[in-house]
């Protein structure tokens, strides 16, 4: 699961390259000094990887309280069903009931801190930008976020957030050193993928949910099997006799 959600980070950076670029496009970075440059990116990546990981956390947390009352497998196959039909319906649907509208507020209030760390450069400065933008609403953060939800696990989530962030890490770079570097042609095509991609890793999680005993990609669900052994000690006539009782 961590492997496709790399996969999942550097398939959608096609599309955050659009998102975020701008932001990647305006980092007060060093031209001046390689050496420099590099760490102010690498502080930059951190702190995006940093925030998608505290996201998973967070989701991890909610799946997990799922897989305590036994509803994991469920919740997989709801995930994967969820993701399948976020891609088939109409975008129009989306913009009429837009589920984004109450964080609208802490939207805003990130995209003012953003515009304040631009101005600075200062060692921390690109780690604040970095965590701030990882906040930033991005629908394949969100396709992201059910991955999370479906492992049932906080460190787990934590993991599957990060890798996604990890997996974003190359094209990025490449668009703060390079710039706008892909033409129309090439965004629209990566954008007509990305979908099909996401179709691909709702069924991954179906398949997953259904526990067809496939390792790695569908394991059987654990049972847990109840015995009871006993060994009983018994005194007669001054003599120890051990009973043991199996059932």
């Amino acid at each position: 699961m961590l492997l496709s959600a790399l996969i999942f980070g550097f398939l959608g950076s096609f599309h955050c390259v659009g998102m975020c670029g701008p932001i990647a496009f305006l980092l007060p970075v060093d031209h001046k000094k390689p050496v420099r440059k590099a760490g102010q990116v690498f502080l930059y990546h951190l702190g995006r990887v940093f925030a998608y990981s505290i996201i998973g956390l967070l989701f991890g947390l909610l799946g997990k309280s799922f897989y305590l009352f036994g509803m994991q497998q469920q919740l997989t196959i709801a995930i994967g069903v969820l993701m399948i039909i976020v891609v088939l319906l109409p975008h129009r649907t989306f913009q009429k009931y837009n589920f984004s509208k109450p964080l609208f507020r802490i939207i805003s209030k990130v995209k003012s801190e953003l515009g304040t760390a631009l101005k600075k450069k200062s060692p921390d400065t690109f780690l604040t930008i970095g965590f701030l933008n990882g906040f930033l609403p991005c629908g394949l953060v969100y396709m992201a976020v059910f991955g999370a939800v479906a492992s049932g696990n906080t460190l787990q989530g934590s993991l599957y957030m990060a890798f996604f962030g990890l997996g974003t890490i190359p094209l990025m770079t490449t668009a703060i050193y390079l710039g706008n570097f892909l033409n129309l042609q090439v965004r629209q095509r990566i954008r007509k993928a990305i979908p099909v991609f996401v179709v691909l890793i709702g069924c991954l999680f179906i398949v997953r949910g259904l526990g067809l005993g496939i390792p790695y990609i569908s394991p059987k669900p654990a049972t847990e099997i109840v015995t009871s052994n006993y060994n009983c000690h018994a005194v007669l006539d001054n003599k120890t006799v051990e009973i043991n009782t199996n059932q």
